[in-house]
């Protein structure tokens, strides 16, 4: 059992899906981005920009922030004092530096807090922005006191075993989307890398859900695959939720199914598992049902005042013991169904099983 759901349910829900949303930090991505560029105003250098950005990332769990602070270490950058320190969701974070105010996010927080965009060397803020975005790479911009301090760009790997997964599900006839909040241009790129045609780009962590119930308003059957908390609730709106098992604890309590590891081809694995035992299943109903259709009158007679037909005893107990045998048998196919790196309760092959042979 997974959030108190059996895990026959899971399987039987997964069998109707038609719609794959995945988001990309953590789950089509590594989610260890690394500093690829950094890109201060005239008159800052490059480790002063390292440090006022690392000062204010100090207090962040984001995997950017993260990614600053590790660049500002391995240049021996050191750190500087900041205090009131605000995460802004799905923008970036705030914090006093040295007692002023420094903003670190996306560009459309400095537009929401009036900074002044001027230029980054050759380049526009705007053209910078597009440039990155173009390759992939995510760019964070910070300010201070309302002034641009610089850009810093940051990449994510893609994750081993996406791109196979990816073509593997869209195999199955899945409409494969990621979900994710960078802008559409980087979002578009990292989407080419991985053969996904749909995308759903800048959505806030609190707008995940949102995006999995208007997808379900449409008529899709959904599942939704994450690994971070803002990813939970979203896996509980979809009709299947695969939470990544490296992730974090509260998407692992959301989701009806867990990937032990971080390997995308575990998704399409579980809805092929839940496929061939649904296939089971109707193969076995239909055995049972034929078996009973014309064995039952048989043995009662029905057909001897016509036919002279008239099942033996017997025969009738072989015919069910080899009914019987026929279910079992075909049930226990699905023993060379692998479900490498996915669980969904004590053992999701054991379960289809057992449903298949009920």
């Amino acid at each position: 059992m997974i959030n108190g759901i059996a895990a026959g349910d899971q399987l039987a829900k997964a069998h109707a899906l038609d719609t794959v949303v995945l988001d990309k930090t953590g789950t089509v991505t590594r989610g260890e981005p690394t500093v690829t560029d950094v890109l201060p105003v005239a008159g800052i250098g490059e480790e002063e920009l390292l440090a006022v950005a690392a000062a204010v990332e100090r207090g962040s769990e984001h995997p950017i922030g993260e990614a600053i602070v590790r660049a500002a270490e391995d240049r021996g950058v050191g750190p500087l004092p900041a205090t009131e320190f605000e995460a802004l969701a799905g923008l970036g974070a705030r914090a006093r530096v040295q007692g002023r105010e420094v903003l670190i996010g996306r560009p459309r927080l400095l537009a929401q807090r009036g900074v002044e965009r001027g230029d980054l060397g050759e380049e526009t803020v705007e053209a910078l922005v597009d440039r990155l975005a173009v390759e992939g790479k995510s760019p964070v911009l910070i300010a201070r006191e309302a002034n641009l301090l610089g850009a810093i760009a940051v990449a994510d790997t893609v994750q081993d075993g996406s791109v196979e997964a990816i073509a593997a599900l869209r195999g199955q006839g899945l409409d494969v989307i990621m979900l994710t909040g960078d802008n559409p241009r980087t979002a578009r790129a990292i989407a080419r890398q991985v053969g996904i045609d749909h995308v759903l780009a800048e959505v806030l962590p609190d707008q995940k859900e949102e995006r999995i119930r208007a997808l379900q308003a449409e008529g899709r059957v959904v599942a939704m695959v994450g690994d971070g908390v803002n990813d939970a609730p979203a896996l509980v709106r979809a009709d299947i939720g695969i939470a990544i098992g490296t992730g974090t604890d509260v998407a692992i309590e959301a989701g009806d199914i867990t990937l032990i590891r971080a390997d995308l081809r575990g998704v399409g694995q579980a809805i092929e598992l839940s496929r061939k035992t649904m296939r089971t299943i109707r193969q076995n109903l239909f055995w049972a049902f034929v078996y009973n259709v014309l064995g039952i009158p048989l043995a009662a007679g029905a057909f001897y005042p016509w036919t002279g037909l008239l099942l033996a005893p017997w025969v009738g107990a072989l015919a069910m013991v080899l009914s019987d045998i026929f279910v079992m048998g075909n049930s226990l196919r699905l023993r060379t169904a692998r479900l490498d790196g996915a669980r969904s309760g004590p053992s999701a092959a054991l379960a289809a099983r057992r449903a298949a042979a009920a």
